[in-house]
This record gives C-alpha cells, structure tokens and sequence, in this order.
C-alpha cells in the first residue's frame, strides 16, 4: 500500500531551551538525517512537518508543510497537515504514518507493523507501544478522517492526540527492544539523552 511519511517537527522543543531539535547533531548527523535514513525505505514519500522558515530544512530535499491551525496547536495539528498534503499531492496515498524526529532509533518495519495492525483488527488508526508505553504519535493515519480531525482541532480546541483517536478504533501496535537493549522509540529531549543516545548508537554500531 502506497502510505506518505510525516516528520513531526513542529514543535517548540522547550526543554531543549527551543529552536529545532531535529537539527541537533547526534553521533556527527543530525537527529533528522537518523529518523530519514530509517523511514525513507518505508514509504512512499516523506514530507516534513515544521513550522516558520522552510529554507532551513533544504538540504534534505523533503517538502515542508506548515501547521494550517495557528499558535503551536501540537502534535495532531502537525498530523493534519501531513493528511492535507497527501489528499492534495498525493491522492493514491490513503494512509499517512507519522513519527517524531527525535526518535532515533525507528523500527524500520515500523510502518509495515503498523499496516498489519490495523488491517488484523479492522481499525480505523493505529500507534505503537513499546514496553506497554503507547507513543501516540508514532501512527498510522486515514486522509479520509482530515475533516473530522480540523473540526475537532478548530472547532472543539482538542489538543491531546489520546482524546482524539479515542473516538475511533485504535490498533495499538507493541514493539519490542532491539538486540542492544534499545527502546525503539527512545526520544532525546533534553541535553543528557543526547550523550546516551550517541553511547547506545556506538554500542548497536
């Protein structure tokens, strides 16, 4: 099945005392070149969700779409603008997988699972788990249910992805540790999780 991928990087990263996060250097690369190198085979194409300036993300060669609800909505706002951008460009694309750029260490079947998830339980979405954690979003999408999520967004002043899938049946994928003992979606927010991250990238090396 033919799915876009969103990178989620519209947010304010505050605990990393702002700007971009995604373009934090982790082992010499940017922690958004790892979560492309992971996710680019999985799809059918990715796009970026970020806001402000686009030109700063160039050099990665990926479209940008910005949030079309205003003020730092969060993450489901990143969410419908990845689904606004598939209905609008890529039309044979029903499904849209979204995952955060801080997560460098991506299943890289992450995808596929998740497809596999939600068509074994007949769901409308799906997100995963790891160690009985949901991590919301990180899912798996229908561009058919953007009308309903900009309603909810704009007219309800829901924020919280949790609220908003709860409307819906939701697949929650669990996924395991790697080899090396690592959460696959292990997140770096502040300073001292980049340090452990750069060690768990140097011992899966």
């Amino acid at each position: 099945m033919t799915i876009v991928g969103l990178l989620l990087a519209g947010g304010q990263s505050r605990r990393m005392g702002g700007g971009d996060k995604a373009l934090r250097l982790l082992a010499g690369r940017t922690l958004l070149d790892h979560v492309i190198e992971r996710m680019q085979p999985q799809v059918s194409v990715l796009v970026l969700n970020a806001n402000g300036d686009p030109a700063r993300f160039d050099r990665f060669g990926l479209p940008v779409v910005a949030d079309s609800v205003p003020d730092f909505a969060g993450p489901l706002a990143g969410i419908l603008a990845g689904l606004d951008w598939a209905a609008d460009n890529r039309p044979d694309c029903p499904l849209v997988a979204s995952v955060a750029t801080d997560a460098p260490f991506l299943p890289r079947d992450l995808v596929a699972r998740l497809a596999r998830g939600m068509a074994a339980s007949e769901a409308d979405l799906a997100c995963a788990a790891s160690g009985g954690q949901p991590h919301p979003v990180i899912g798996l999408w229908p561009v058919r249910l953007r009308n309903e999520l900009r309603e909810a967004l704009v007219d309800e002043g829901i924020r919280k992805v949790d609220r908003w899938t709860a409307r819906y049946r939701l697949a929650t994928v669990e996924f395991t540790e790697s080899g090396a003992g690592i959460d696959p979606f292990f997140n770096a927010n502040r300073p001292e999780d980049f340090d452990r991250a750069a060690a768990l990238l140097k011992d899966s090396a």
